[in-house]
């Protein structure tokens, strides 16, 4: 069966000398696997649409019984160059992608989950102003999305807060051993993500280790509510571009 969708690519593997392995998240059939042949040699009508962080619209061969499909053709929808010529982008991107990999399923479409990525990508390569905090936005719209998104219980501004990982929220008392205490900073931030979910959030200023650890507190809060969660491989990355260490 012929399918077609539009679709990011998430990640690329090499596979033998001239072909790449692509994972890409579908507009129609959530996560898929594609086989690009021939794609590494310079001639080939496909070489310039596989590159990770491109949207295309993508036409493959599909059989259930396969892991990997094959891709007939595909064309591409969206592109930016400051993927490869910004530092910061490319972190970001990656990062942001290797996330929605782990939260998505294969062959199980999710158009919330395609929206907000495909809308995120052309904002990132397109918007003249980018901070790493960014990505611990994308971390708390995308565990909203998935249906486990953080509560704000909080009823006082400038009082202390905690992130409270078992119970999924923030609030004044902490309500068990895995809860964090947030700087007034990342409490403003997260507050302000949850509740208003615009570009003002980047003005903050929140950076470095304050931005690391908030991150990281996040990544807790997603292992302990989604099985078989992992370390990303772009943090070490991510962590070069926020100069912590």
């Amino acid at each position: 069966m012929i399918t077609s969708s539009k679709t990011i690519l998430l990640r690329s593997i090499d596979y033998q000398e001239s072909s790449k392995i692509i994972t890409v998240l579908c507009e129609k059939n959530g996560k898929v696997a594609l086989m690009a042949r021939g794609v590494k040699k310079p001639k080939n009508k496909l070489a310039g649409c596989i590159e990770v962080g491109n949207i295309i619209d993508v036409t493959y061969y599909y059989k259930p019984s396969r892991n990997i499909q094959t891709i007939k053709e595909a064309s591409i929808g969206y592109q930016s160059l400051n993927f490869r010529k910004d530092f910061e982008r490319a972190s970001i991107l990656y990062a942001t992608l290797e996330l929605i990999a782990q939260l998505t399923h294969e062959n199980e479409e999710n158009l919330e989950v395609f929206s907000f990525a495909e809308s995120f990508i052309k904002w990132l390569g397109d918007s003249e102003f980018v901070h790493p905090s960014i990505f611990a936005y994308v971390q708390l719209r995308l565990s909203q999305i998935i249906g486990f998104g953080l509560i704000d219980d909080t009823t006082q501004e400038n009082e202390t807060v905690y992130l409270n990982i078992s119970s999924g929220s923030i609030a004044h008392q902490p309500d068990s051993e895995l809860s964090y205490k947030l700087t007034n900073l990342q409490s403003k931030f997260v507050t302000l993500v949850l509740n208003a979910r615009n570009s003002e959030v980047f003005k903050l200023g929140l950076q470095n280790l304050e931005l690391k650890k908030l991150i990281n507190h996040l990544d807790v809060y997603f292992k302990y509510h989604l099985d078989g969660y992992k370390e990303r491989r772009s943090d070490t990355i991510f962590e070069q571009m926020m100069k912590v260490t």
